[in-house]
């Protein structure tokens, strides 16, 4: 975690799937580690969320675990329990773990991309052998809960200073399919249909990335996942977006290592961060107002 305190602006950047610190034993469990872990990262995309930090004073939270690890945009009952030695039922009970998955985390964690990942199209089956379920416990315990603590104390300071704060959750994707002789969109912002953040907030930065020329889609195809969902609170000034930014703008063809549309990219960005921060610092003034007629109101009603 990165930030000043205190925060410069009230806008919080968090980057959960580039994390590349991979313990040997988890690799030595993988089939294909060499080629599947490389596709379930967010590619270098912490090298354009630390240049956009350092540049705005946006305070900056980047999880080094990786995602083969454990997906930290889902939630901890996220779990596909055929994968896990001794499967729900050895977990009944375990502080750590809550087996009783909902219909969507079901859905999701069947599909291969639950909180551990287990399959990719193209790719098949990630692990040799089931994960143990004191591992599972244990990747709760020390990495989904810390994260999402630190991120949700971080909003809270900042939204404390500024009586608004934005978190800016940034992902990248690989090349959208460009439909009907269109060109696909270079960036997606999810904000869960309108249920994580302010209206004009999303309207300020699609108007940002209109101004600069780049295509960009509205929670199609993705709209935001377990971070919004968890940490976005609209009546108390908390609003979250999910940032998805193409791999091409940033990486070589190949989109393994940084390539020549980076410093642009991060330009870019940053300029939206600094855009989104006067709107967010305008919308905590308005609230701070708007609280504190409340308590006139109710000093008065209690006089």
């Amino acid at each position: 975690m990165w930030h000043n305190e205190p925060s410069p602006i009230p806008v919080v950047i968090a980057v959960p799937h580039a994390g590349r610190s991979y313990p040997p034993e988890l690799l030595a469990r993988m089939r294909q580690p060499a080629f599947s872990a490389a596709r379930l990262e967010d590619r270098l995309v912490d090298l354009v969320g630390t240049e956009v930090a350092q540049r705005t004073g946006a305070p900056l939270l980047i999880a080094h675990a990786p995602r083969a690890m454990i997906d930290l945009n889902r939630a901890s009952d996220d779990i596909d329990w055929e994968m896990v030695g001794g499967g729900a039922g050895e977990a009944r009970g375990h502080p750590s773990a809550e087996p009783a998955a909902t219909p969507l985390a079901a859905r999701r964690a069947r599909s291969g991309l639950g909180l551990v990942p287990r399959r990719l199209p193209g790719v098949g089956e990630l692990w040799k052998r089931p994960i143990e379920h004191a591992d599972l416990a244990a990747r709760i315990a020390h990495v989904h809960g810390p994260y999402h603590a630190a991120l949700s104390q971080l909003l809270e300071q900042v939204r404390a200073r500024w009586g608004a704060v934005l978190l800016i959750d940034l992902h990248s994707m690989p090349p959208l399919p460009a439909r009907a002789g269109e060109p696909a969109a270079e960036f997606v912002v999810g904000d869960r249909f309108g249920a994580s953040c302010d209206g004009a907030l999303v309207a300020n930065l699609f108007a940002g990335l209109g101004e600069a020329r780049r295509l960009a889609a509205h929670n199609r195809p993705y709209a935001g996942g377990y971070v919004l969902e968890r940490h976005a609170r609209r009546a108390d000034g908390v609003h979250c977006l999910q940032l998805e930014i193409d791999r091409r703008t940033y990486l070589t063809p190949s989109l393994a290592e940084p390539g020549p549309g980076l410093p642009a990219t991060v330009d870019l960005v940053a300029s939206l961060v600094q855009r989104m921060a006067i709107a967010v610092a305008d919308l905590g003034a308005d609230l701070g107002a708007e609280l504190g007629r409340d308590r006139q109101r109710w000093r008065a009603a209690a006089e």
